[in-house]
């Protein structure tokens, strides 16, 4: 009933940027927090940056200064900005949303497929 679609990851050099996007869709009456988190193989997933409604953001302190989180509610889409990337930043980064649908229920996390971002040195 929701699909979250990731698009934008792909192989950079180290000191590279990138945009990440993620669209959501489906029966959706309204979308609360939304964020991107990763996992690098051999990891746990973690969270890398969230954005409220409202546009209030968080960051992992491993990317603070250096990814910026955004999102359109309109367009129902939130942006990872990735500047001067690190190795450390490869990754498969998923997309994650809190949705609450017009079918009733309550809120609840859907996920992207996920997108791989690869840094080479």
């Amino acid at each position: 009933q929701v699909q979250l679609v990731e698009s934008g990851g792909g192989l950079v050099q180290s000191g590279g940027s990138l945009r990440l996007s993620c669209a959501a869709s489906g029966n959706i009456f309204s979308i609360n927090s939304m964020g991107w988190y990763r996992q690098a193989p051999g990891k746990q997933r973690e969270r890398v940056a969230s954005i409220t409604s409202g546009g209030r953001d968080n960051y992992a302190d491993s990317v603070k200064g250096r990814f910026t989180i955004s999102r359109d509610n309109a367009k129902k889409t939130v942006y990872l900005q990735m500047n001067s990337l690190k190795s450390e930043d490869t990754a498969v980064y998923y997309c994650n949303a809190q949705v609450t649908l017009y079918s009733g229920g309550a809120e609840h996390s859907s996920w992207g497929q996920g997108t791989q971002v690869t840094v080479s040195s």
